[in-house]
C-alpha cells in the first residue's frame, strides 16, 4: 500500500468526498478497467473475505444437531455465539495497535492462521464448552483479520477506492449468503462438518495471500494502543455506538435464536427441520442481506439521506421481531420474517457504517473498530440471554429483541442533535462510494 493510500483512508469520509476539485472527477469517476480486472492478489484476499463471514453464518444451521450430539441445552449452543462475538468485540478496540506494528499483511496472516487452528479444533471438540472456548479463539482470529482486510484490498485493487469497495462488500454479502448454505450442507453429514470446512477454506486463502500478496512499500501509520477507547469520547460516535448495542441485540437475536423455533414449528406441523432445511432457510437471510447491503442501501441513503433511512429500517426490524414473538409457532411466518428480515439488516449495516464513517474526523480505521467492538458487543449479549429467556416462553426473545431495537431508536432521538451534520441526502453515487470506504471491515 503506498502512502498515499495510507494518507487517503485515515481522511474522514466527508473530507474525502470533497478533496476532488470543483468541476473535476473524483478518482473513482475517472476511466478505470473493469471490475474483474485486478490483480491475483485481491482476488485472494476477496476470497479470505468470503470465507471469514462464512464463518458467522455457518453456525447457524448446526446448533440444534450440537444440542442433540453433545446432549447440551439450547443456551449453550448458543453461547457458540457468545464467546465468538465477545472476544470479537474486545479486540477490535486494539486491533488498529496491533496492525499498526505488525502489518496489513503480518496481521492478515495471523489472522487466518488462528481461525484456521481455532476452527479446526472446534470441530475435533467432545463437549459444547470445548467448543465455546475454541470459538473465543476464532473470534480473535476474525477481529484481526476483518479489521484489516479492507486496507489491504483498497491497497492492492485497480480502479480506486470504490472498485475495492464493490469488491469487499460482494465478498461479504456472498460470505453471509453462503455461509447457512455450506453450513447446512456439512452438517447434514456431521456437525462437525462445517468447522473443518471453514478451517480448509481459511488455510487455502492464506497459503494464496502468502504467494500473491505483496507486502506493503509503506509502515502504516502508528496507533496508539487506546486510540479505540478514546475515540468514544466523541459524542457522535458514541451516540452510534449505543445504536449499535441495542440494534446488534435484536440482529443475533434473531440469528442465533431462530434455528430453535423453525425446528420445534417444523415439527409440530409434521416436517423434519434438519440442518440442510436451516441451511436453505438462512440463505435466503444472506441472499437479501447481500442485494440490501451492495445494491439497496446506497440507492436508499442517495435518495432519503442516512437518517430517514436507518429511522426506517430500524422500525421495520422491530415491526418483524414482533411479529416473530406473535406467531412464532408458524412456521411460514417464522421463515418467511428470517428471509425478509435480511433486507433490514442489510440496509441498516450499510447505512449504519456510512454514519459512522461520516461522524467524525477520526482515522476511518480507528472509527470503525471502535464502532464494531461496542457493536459486537450487543451480538455476544443477545445469544447468552436467549435461552433464559425462551423459558418464559418461545416469543419472549423476540419481543425482547424488538424492544431492545426501539431502544435504539430511542438512543438515535436523543442523540440526533449530534448527527445533523450526515442528515442530508448524497448528491452523486461516488460520494456515498467513498464515504463508506473503510466501515464494514469489523
Amino acid at each position: 500500500m503506498t502512502q498515499t493510500d495510507h494518507q487517503h483512508a485515515s481522511q474522514p469520509a466527508g473530507q474525502q468526498a470533497r478533496s476532488a476539485p470543483h468541476g473535476q472527477p473524483h478518482d473513482d469517476q475517472q476511466e478505470r478497467p473493469p471490475l474483474w480486472r485486478q490483480p491475483a492478489s485481491v482476488w485472494a484476499i476477496a476470497f479470505a473475505c468470503a470465507v471469514s463471514f462464512m464463518g458467522i453464518g455457518m453456525v447457524d444451521p448446526i446448533l440444534p444437531a450440537i444440542s442433540h450430539s453433545l446432549s447440551a441445552t439450547p443456551s449453550q449452543t448458543m453461547l457458540l455465539f457468545t464467546s465468538y462475538l465477545l472476544i470479537t468485540a474486545v479486540a477490535m478496540f486494539f486491533a488498529g495497535f496491533i496492525s499498526s506494528r505488525l502489518g496489513v499483511k503480518r496481521t492478515l496472516l495471523l489472522g487466518l492462521a488462528l481461525i484456521v487452528l481455532f476452527s479446526a479444533l472446534a470441530g475435533g471438540s467432545q463437549t459444547v464448552d470445548q467448543i465455546i472456548g475454541f470459538r473465543a479463539g476464532w473470534g480473535l482470529g476474525n477481529a484481526l483479520f476483518i479489521s484489516t482486510a479492507l486496507a489491504a484490498i483498497v491497497g492492492a485493487a485497480s480502479g480506486g477506492s470504490a472498485q475495492a469497495i464493490v469488491l469487499y462488500e460482494s465478498a461479504l454479502g456472498i460470505g453471509m449468503a453462503l455461509g447457512p448454505l455450506l453450513g447446512g450442507l456439512l452438517g447434514d453429514v456431521s456437525w462437525r462438518g462445517p468447522f473443518f470446512g471453514t478451517a480448509v477454506l481459511m488455510a487455502i486463502g492464506a497459503i494464496a495471500i502468502v504467494a500473491l500478496l505483496r507486502t506493503p512499500t509503506a509502515t502504516p501509520p502508528k496507533v496508539p494502543f487506546t486510540a479505540g477507547l478514546v475515540a468514544l469520547g466523541r459524542p457522535a460516535l458514541l451516540v452510534l455506538a449505543g445504536v449499535a448495542l441495542f440494534y446488534n441485540f435484536g440482529f443475533f437475536t434473531l440469528l442465533a435464536y431462530s434455528p430453535y423455533p423453525l425446528e420445534t414449528a417444523a415439527a409440530e406441523a409434521g416436517f423434519t427441520f434438519g440442518a440442510h432445511e436451516l441451511g436453505l432457510v438462512f440463505f435466503g437471510w444472506g441472499v437479501m442481506l447481500a442485494i440490501a447491503s451492495v445494491f439497496l442501501a446506497p440507492i436508499l441513503t442517495r435518495r432519503f439521506g442516512l437518517m430517514p433511512v436507518l429511522f426506517t429500517m430500524l422500525g421495520a426490524l422491530a415491526l418483524t421481531l414482533a411479529v416473530m414473538g406473535l406467531a412464532v409457532t408458524s412456521l411460514a411466518t417464522v421463515i418467511v420474517a428470517v428471509v425478509v428480515a435480511g433486507l433490514f439488516l442489510g440496509v441498516l449495516n450499510t447505512a449504519l457504517t456510512e454514519t459512522v464513517m461520516e461522524a467524525t474526523d477520526l482515522p476511518r480505521n480507528v472509527a470503525s473498530s471502535t464502532y464494531s467492538g461496542v457493536r459486537f458487543l450487543g451480538g455476544a449479549i443477545a445469544p447468552a440471554v436467549s435461552g433464559g429467556l425462551a423459558a418464559m416462553g418461545a416469543g419472549v426473545p423476540y419481543w425482547c429483541g424488538a424492544a431492545a431495537v426501539v431502544v435504539a431508536i430511542v438512543v438515535l432521538i436523543i442523540g440526533r442533535q449530534n448527527l445533523r451534520h450526515i442528515g442530508r441526502p448524497h448528491a452523486t453515487a461516488a460520494e456515498e462510494a467513498q464515504a463508506i470506504t473503510a466501515g464494514d471491515d469489523a
